[in-house]
């Protein structure tokens, strides 16, 4: 058991985590306001017109706070033109300044706009990725530096009551939080910590705080725990929530909903952005599913309270796989299974299985296995009587499964108290549905013992993630190492609804470190092949089973001087096939190298047209141009042996 601080108000109620409200502009955050959805251009600020006629797409698709770069001084003044243009054509939508390492921008963009958002690693910080051993005296000399560089900024906010966004990313911290904190969330935390202690020196509080992440284990932990000191220390600022570098298309999705969903589902949250390396309008939508599901989340069925909500059979500020025993191939130390349901399937054939990677292949009677070839099929109550692979299983109703002829790799699956009144049963793999309510101690105990038994964990309450997560804390109270697949069902949600809840409600508890598999079951929502994509994209983007190719790849802004979006898919058409390379695309030397965190390999814009080359964060080539940066790119991975060819 963890000795634990809180950092939301219930883990089995939902309840939002009430924060103080910050006024920007006519916009009010935080409290009892809405969550606010924000996006942020992709335009030269420079560029009045395109970044105008931007914002408003923006505004129109939903978006209530506009941010803009502003990495020099000449870009800050222009923002009181884009203001002015936005309120003459009607619209008075608040605008917040992107500031990283510029001061005097800073300061001259709270004098004209509602919002300045600054970066503490590396607004008056050092980031020359150098260790250094401070003595206290000399970090103390540090925040006394850094305090005379930030306070101007300050007392600007504060006499033209412009709001302050406290951004911390993951990948941009100071060498002298690196030095003393690692790498960490509790180095992102100290981060923001000690800009907000100058700011409260000056009576200022219109905040907003951040910590972003590409890793969404590392953003949560540090949301988390950034919510834990603050609850400890009496604060309560409000959060902007956000994975940073979530990608493009499913992906991107999927990685934004697994960070930002997660938080959600505990209370955690006033704002959000989700940054897709896409044009900024196509991030509302997005948004606004993701906040919507809550409007009358907290009318949901009861859950088992816990008895002491400090003291955890797992920490929720560091990840660690709940151990397990090993049942063929769940548990253990075998990554998460994925079971796909043909249960209401007309039929069971060789041909259905492509969607779900696996193809048949008539003339050469051979099957051809992709990255993405599920480990279980849950067949119900229909039969399948052909030859499958190897690696594949095949799950009956327990009733069926008596019929089915040959058992070698069938497997029945049983409803709770049914197994123990079973007359016929697997000696190597039986699955038992079980929910909450069914978990008493005396069956946990008898569970416990059965050396062949999965469990499948199931819930139709509305709040589905917590009370999921309680059924494993009530496990692993009673010290029960029984493998657990993660069981979800979802009727009648469009692609993006179906892609987002599936991803918040699985990936939240497998952050935790909860779960030996998942197996969604869908009704009238997305193709089985959308079904089973999306299965494996929760699985990569919580770094739980990698299958695929990672992409961190920011969503461009005024900064960028190369199409983003163009580059990040030339890249990917040729890399696509690398599973388990992690390649960072940044816009600008902003976004890289810090930003890309733990990328195996970097494709960084340093000026128009001209790219600089990652291994990790170290530069191996620089400004080459971006006609022949993609071919460069891909001798680089040749050359550091992780370079295969297409299959």
């Amino acid at each position: 058991m963890s000795k634990i601080l809180p950092y939301c108000n219930s883990l089995t109620q939902y309840s939002r985590f009430i924060t103080r409200e910050v006024k920007i502009g006519d916009l009010l955050m935080g409290a009892h306001n809405p969550i606010r959805v924000q996006s942020m251009t992709t335009t030269d600020t420079m560029n009045t017109k395109a970044t105008v006629e931007q914002s408003i797409r923006m505004i129109e698709a939903g978006c209530e706070l506009v941010r803009i770069t502003a990495p020099s001084l000449n870009e800050a003044k222009n923002l009181e033109l884009i203001k002015k243009e936005l309120k003459a054509k009607g619209y008075n939508t608040p605008i917040c300044a992107d500031i990283h390492f510029t001061p005097n921008a800073a300061e001259f963009a709270a004098r004209v706009i509602e919002k300045v958002r600054v970066n503490p690693g590396n607004y008056a910080d050092k980031k020359k990725f150098e260790t250094i051993d401070y003595t206290d005296a000399a970090y103390e000399a540090e925040l006394e530096r850094i305090r005379t560089r930030f306070t101007p900024l300050v007392k600007i906010c504060k006499e033209y009551g412009t709001a302050m966004r406290i951004g911390t990313n993951h990948g941009s911290l100071s060498d002298r939080i690196l030095s003393r904190y690692g790498d960490t969330p509790l180095g992102m935390v100290e981060s923001a910590f000690e800009f907000l202690r100058i700011c409260e020196e000056n009576n200022y509080y219109n905040i907003v705080i951040s910590m972003k992440a590409s890793n969404t284990q590392v953003m949560v932990q540090a949301y988390r725990l950034l919510v834990a000191k603050m609850m400890e220390t009496q604060r309560n600022y409000p959060l902007h929530l956000g994975v940073t570098e979530a990608g493009d298309g499913e992906d991107g999705r999927i990685k934004s909903a697994v960070g930002i969903g997660t938080l959600l589902e505990d209370g955690l949250g006033d704002t959000v952005r989700v940054s897709l390396t896409e044009e900024p309008e196509f991030e509302i939508p997005v948004a606004k599913n993701l906040i919507e599901r809550y409007s009358n989340r907290k009318n949901h069925k009861p859950i088992q309270e816990l008895e002491n909500t400090t003291s955890l059979p797992y920490n929720p500020f560091e990840y660690q796989r709940r151990k397990t025993r090993e049942v063929i191939n769940v548990g253990n130390h075998h990554v998460p299974r994925v079971i796909a349901d043909y249960s209401m399937k007309e039929e069971i054939t060789p041909a259905s299985l492509f969607g779900v990677g696996y193809n048949y292949s008539v003339p050469q009677d051979k099957w051809n296995l992709t990255d993405l070839a599920v480990d279980y099929i849950y067949c119900g109550d229909k039969i399948a009587d052909f030859e499958i692979p190897g690696t594949l299983g095949f799950i009956y109703n327990s009733e069926i499964w008596k019929k089915v002829k040959h058992k070698d790799r069938s497997y029945p699956l049983f409803c709770a108290e049914e197994y123990f009144k079973a007359s016929e049963k697997s000696h190597k793999l039986n699955f038992v549905a079980v929910d909450l309510p069914s978990l008493t101690k005396d069956f946990i105990q008898r569970i416990n013992a059965e050396k062949s038994v999965v469990l499948i964990a199931d819930t139709f309450n509305e709040h589905a993630m917590p009370e999921l997560r309680r059924l494993f804390i009530e496990l692993e109270l009673n010290k029960c190492n029984v493998p657990v697949i993660i069981k979800r069902n979802f009727i009648d949600l469009n692609e993006s609804q179906f892609q987002l809840f599936s991803a918040t409600d699985l990936g939240g508890l497998l952050l935790d470190g909860f779960g030996d598999g998942i197996w969604i079951k869908q009704k009238d929502c997305v193709s089985t092949q959308v079904c089973n994509s999306t299965s494996f994209g929760i699985l990569q983007a919580t770094r739980t089973r990698i299958s695929k190719t990672e992409y961190i790849s920011c969503p461009s802004c005024g900064r960028t001087l190369f199409d983003l979006q163009e580059t990040t898919q030339k890249i990917r058409e040729r890399t696509h096939h690398l599973k388990g390379v992690k390649i960072g695309i940044m816009g600008c030397i902003v976004n890289g190298p810090g930003e890309m965190a733990d990328a195996d390999y970097g494709y960084v814009g340093t000026g128009e047209n001209k790219i600089s080359l990652y291994k990790g964060k170290e530069v191996v080539k620089k400004n080459i141009t971006s006609e022949t940066a993609v071919d460069e790119l891909i001798a680089l991975i040749k050359e550091h042996g992780d370079w295969v060819e297409k299959p």
